[in-house]
């Protein structure tokens, strides 16, 4: 920790004119004291430190001195990418990789370029998580992310509707999404039984025969992992033609389709129209304004539109209030009665 603590160090007063002991030590997450006495370490070591006295004193290094432990390694450059997301880098356990990464390359860069990293960082800023939720990091997801750097197969347990359980996957990738983190990965195949002792085992297949087919990628949430145990040794071989961005947009629309179940006949005003995606899914909300009829004589259109069931139906169309006339189905339009009846009581009408 120490050593890699100096080297950090060494790199943070090389990407900067000076700083002072107090921002060295908020940097490296340590007392200013031990700021002091690793400066003093770094001297004896001949890395040239320099303390300049007096209120806006500081250290810096002299001679225009420069270490050559700016190469970048594999999981630091990989980081780099990620750097946009920082609370998913924490979440992941990458935050300590992705903070070198940056230090080397400010420190290879040359001094009138090094404030191009927090110039950017101050104008350009994503925050993934959903409003109105605190995020919580899903427990395996270190774990996973790690294995999926290093492409190595897991053991996990994972909770499907009321019960646990166990699969040998390959994971592929993770995506965040909203707040809530999914993994991509394919089930590895059972390993063959032995021959009953009654039997005689085939013979092995010969180079022309067929290889069993490659199991289908599937989505899992990651906080329904219960555990993740990554093999110690051997690694999955990649398929070459898997495209995680592409992969999880077709899930994500198969998904989203899978979900609206049902059908609701709806009489929407022009403005109820152009409302429809902000309150509904917006996919379906397009394909039934595709498919609209009218305007009628009161200038409405009427359209079918998919939902997910009546009681999602009712809680997204009530925001359009009378913009939207619910013709079918007739349950779903008595509740709507029922509630314009409420309404015009509180409000007197």
């Amino acid at each position: 920790m120490r050593a890699a603590r100096l080297i950090k160090m060494v790199l943070l007063l090389q990407s900067r004119p000076s700083m002072t002991a107090g921002e060295l030590a908020r940097e490296l997450e340590v007392s200013e004291r031990t700021v002091a006495r690793d400066v003093l370490s770094l001297s004896e070591a001949g890395v040239p430190v320099y303390a300049d006295r007096g209120r806006a004193g500081g250290y810096r290094l002299l001679g225009g001195y420069r270490t050559r432990l700016t190469g970048l390694g594999r999981s630091e450059a990989e980081t780099l990418f990620l750097s946009g997301v920082p609370s998913a880098l924490r979440e992941m356990g990458l935050a300590d990789a992705a903070s070198a990464a940056r230090l080397k390359v400010s420190a290879a860069l040359l001094p009138e370029l090094r404030e191009a990293a927090s110039g950017a960082a101050q104008r350009f800023h994503l925050d993934a998580p959903a409003w109105y939720r605190s995020p919580e990091t899903p427990a395996e997801l270190p774990a996973l992310a790690e294995a999926v750097w290093d492409d190595r197969p897991v053991r996990a347990r994972y909770l499907r509707k009321d019960r646990e359980v166990e699969r040998e996957l390959e994971p592929y990738g993770l995506v965040l999404k909203a707040g809530v983190w999914y993994l991509a990965a394919r089930a590895r195949p059972a390993s063959p039984a032995p021959p009953d002792s009654g039997h005689r085992a085939s013979a092995p297949a010969g180079p022309g025969a067929d290889a069993p087919p490659a199991a289908p990628f599937r989505v899992y949430r990651v906080d329904r992992f219960v555990s993740v145990t990554a093999a110690e040794e051997g690694r999955f071989v990649r398929d070459p033609g898997f495209d995680l961005p592409a992969f999880w947009a077709e899930r994500a629309v198969q998904f989203t389709r899978s979900l609206l179940r049902e059908e609701v006949v709806l009489r929407l005003t022009g403005h109820g129209i152009r409302r429809l995606p902000y309150v509904t899914e917006p996919a379906a909300a397009q394909e039934a304004v595709a498919r609209a009829q009218g305007p009628d004589a009161d200038g409405r259109w009427t359209l079918t539109l998919a939902v997910e069931d009546d009681e999602v139906a009712y809680a997204q169309l009530l925001g359009l209030g009378p913009e939207c006339e619910v013709l079918a189905p007739e349950p779903l339009r008595d509740r709507f009665t029922a509630a314009a009846r409420r309404m015009a009581e509180v409000y007197g009408g």
